[in-house]
């Protein structure tokens, strides 16, 4: 099936350039974004998980939106992330996303208390869409427990759903729980379902989904955007998610852009995280590039 204008397809959960002294690399980010857009994605996704989006601030939001804008790339090609735990941040940074012209905002639960029910989280999203008002649009739900320990239930999305109808634009699921992604895809069939996890992406586009923010799309939108594409099962990013998983994920995603790109400064990250060590560096290289070497052949 090829990508219509009505499909999402393809957007890299953009990683986030720093100098070594933690400043935003705004010049190296921007040219990162129209690599990614020229290489097979229909959209960037900033402030993500992989793009470090809990680290960045306001001022910082509002000067990487800027330096994508500036660089030519238009709103409707940049997914706005959210992440924060009070409501008042997350209305602050969707409000700097909607202005810049964001064609979507993916915005996770409220992160800080844990165990919460779906009553609390109904209560949290409705308020926020509730104080958002006429300006909430094209809002994809974010479900990684992994990184949240918040999940969002089926019945959850479908409450939602039905509750802000044209606000509620899809799901990105990032469970890595087929069990879950399945049952979304069976019970939603209505809404943009996104796979997080590259290894179910094949599985869920044949069953309905409509794409993925992925953080391998900083190295191989290519390959991940013909996988959309034909919803075929690729071996190659397959053993590639398994290897970035024996890793912190974030840097290991830095890893592999830094040596697609030859440059060491992708290896930057803010506190708490730590760049990966340079032997795994080497190693994840290495690997990317046996990977697919056996592969092609």
């Amino acid at each position: 099936m090829s990508a219509t204008r009505d499909r999402f397809g393809l957007s890299a959960a953009m990683t986030l350039p720093f100098h070594a002294d933690g400043a935003i690399d705004l010049p190296r980010l921007a040219a990162h974004a129209q690599w990614c857009l020229a290489n097979g994605c229909s959209s960037v996704t900033v402030f993500g998980t992989t793009g470090e989006g809990p680290s960045v601030g306001l001022a910082g939001r509002q000067q990487i939106l800027g330096a994508l804008l500036g660089a030519g790339i238009p709103g409707d090609r940049i997914v706005g992330g959210l992440a924060a735990t009070s409501l008042h941040e997350a209305l602050d940074q969707a409000r700097l996303a909607l202005d810049a012209g964001c064609k979507a905002l993916l915005v996770p639960p409220p992160f800080y208390f844990k165990g919460v029910s779906d009553d609390g989280l109904f209560a949290w999203f409705a308020a926020f869409f509730g104080k958002l008002g006429a300006a909430a649009r094209n809002v994809i739900l974010y479900n990684i427990p992994s990184v949240t320990a918040v999940p969002l239930s089926v019945a959850l999305v479908g409450r939602l759903k039905a509750a802000f109808p044209g606000v509620v634009m899809g799901v990105k699921d990032s469970s890595g729980d087929w069990a879950y992604t399945e049952a979304l895809l069976a019970t939603h069939k209505d809404l943009v379902i996104l796979i997080g996890d590259e290894r179910y992406l094949a599985r869920g586009v044949a069953l309905g989904g409509e794409g993925a923010i992925s953080g391998l799309a900083n190295v191989c939108p290519d390959k991940l955007a013909r996988l959309i594409d034909k919803a075929e099962p690729n071996e190659a990013i397959n053993q590639l998610v398994e290897l970035v998983l024996r890793y912190p994920v974030t840097p290991a995603v830095k890893a592999l852009v830094a040596h697609r790109t030859g440059d060491a400064a992708w290896l930057n990250v803010r506190p708490p995280l730590v760049p990966i060590a340079v032997g795994d560096a080497a190693v994840i290289g290495a690997s990317h590039d046996s990977i697919f070497n056996r592969k092609a052949a």
